[in-house]
């Protein structure tokens, strides 16, 4: 049960674009080209390492983003509790450290083995950054302003799909150099350090010595426990979207029969073209609505209709017309950051990182669930027949998720769970 805090924090500052603002939206855009890179040169980078059958691209393509999730969910334990432990700035720029180095090193891969180790570890960096970074804004903006922070945050965030689109596929610069790039993006990033401060509410918390970054506390209490499983449940039809429709755009594009060659680069292009129009509309339609939960709402239905479109409308369509529903879609799935917003306003200061860490990270770390039953389900089912099946289930969950949160929109944030 949580409890007051027992001093005040510092008052926050009230200017939305702050240092930590502006930080936490650079951070996310590199974190962002960083994990969507592999899903661009996924076809090319395999077939420069000798894996040219289309089978065994597909095959070995799922293996290194489950290498890369596995990486996020571990990531997302150890950032997590550490947020909690050692402070939210320790977090966001260790994170952008590892992750840098880890894509820097990729660039000059060999073999698969190491291709696949590197994305593992580059997944344990990329676990940290957004967790911490909205952790930060929400305890350093007024509760008022929170949603359009996280807002700027994802906007800003997630166009850095668009920037790995070009340079990994639009530039012709290459694949390794693309890695390179966003290791030198993430380096250069760090700088930025100086112009940071620690979240007066942590500072506060961990003066008054009560127990922080406990994770197995989240299981030991069940309506904590319901909770946070909840705020799990509401990023995953993001990550179906992402890890497999779009993903798999190549394949979905055979199989409906779309007249010309469907290129992942512009599919994972044009749908995280829409993520930046959907998070900025989904934190502002919060924001206006002062509501997460009906925001989220509207935003899973939404997506419903346009799976249903991508899976079952677009037999025989153009290229163009595929892209323009990844596009769509893209934008029905542009509530990340809301999700990890309401996931880090659901609980108090002494487990916020942890929860705003691993919640999303645990999410995109359903890819590596989702893909499973996918290849399972795709035999009896067929590849459109697999990923209705995912469709429902996933956005269904999702639903009852936030339909049964407790609304978070303008909590007072300064307490702590007992």
């Amino acid at each position: 049960m949580p409890s007051a805090s027992l001093t005040s924090p510092t008052p926050p500052p009230t200017k939305l674009f702050s240092a930590i603002v502006i930080v936490a939206a650079l951070g996310y855009f590199v974190d962002i080209y960083d994990l969507i890179l592999f899903s661009i040169v996924r076809v090319r980078s395999l077939n420069e390492l000798g894996i040219t059958a289309k089978d065994a691209v597909t095959n070995q393509g799922i293996f290194l983003i489950n290498m890369q999730m596995g990486g996020m969910l571990l990531g997302g334990i150890l950032w997590g509790i550490l947020g909690d432990k050692r402070g939210r700035l320790s977090v966001l720029f260790g994170s952008i450290l590892l992750y840098s180095l880890a894509n820097i090193a990729n660039g000059f891969v060999q073999t698969l083995d190491q291709y696949a180790w590197l994305r593992l570890i580059a997944g344990v960096g990329l676990a940290g950054e957004l967790g911490a970074g909205i952790t930060l804004v929400a305890e350093t903006l007024p509760k008022e302003k929170r949603g359009y922070g996280t807002m700027i945050v994802a906007t800003v965030g997630v166009s850095g799909a668009m920037l790995a689109y070009w340079v990994g596929e639009g530039s012709g610069w290459g694949w390794r150099n693309a890695y390179f790039i966003g290791g030198g993006l993430g380096l250069a990033l760090l700088v930025l350090r100086v112009s940071v401060y620690e979240s007066g509410m942590f500072q506060q918390t961990k003066e008054s010595g009560v127990a922080r970054g406990n994770f197995l506390s989240l299981f030991t209490n069940g309506p904590r426990l319901a909770r946070y499983l909840k705020c799990l449940l509401i990023g995953v039809p993001l990550w179906f979207v992402v890890g497999i429709l779009i993903t798999l755009a190549p394949e979905f594009g055979a199989e409906l029969g779309i007249t010309g060659p469907v290129s992942a680069g512009l599919g994972v292009f044009w749908c995280y073209f829409g993520l930046v129009f959907g998070d900025f509309a989904s934190g502002t339609i919060s924001q206006l609505m002062r509501s997460r939960n009906r925001a989220l709402q509207l935003f899973l239905v939404l997506c419903s209709a346009l799976v249903a479109v991508y899976l079952y409308g677009m037999r025989g369509a153009s290229p163009s017309t595929f892209y323009a529903v990844c596009f769509v879609l893209g934008l029905t799935v542009g509530f990340w950051a809301l999700f990890v917003t309401v996931a880090a306003e659901q609980f108090g200061t002494n487990l916020r990182a942890t929860v705003a860490t691993t919640a999303p990270n645990f999410a995109r770390g359903s890819v590596v669930l989702l893909t499973f039953l996918f290849q399972l389900f795709k035999a009896p089912l067929g590849l459109i027949g697999s990923a209705t099946v995912l469709a429902v289930v996933s956005l269904l969950m999702a639903f009852w998720a936030v339909s049964s949160l407790p609304e978070s929109y303008g909590k007072e944030l300064d307490y702590v769970e007992e």
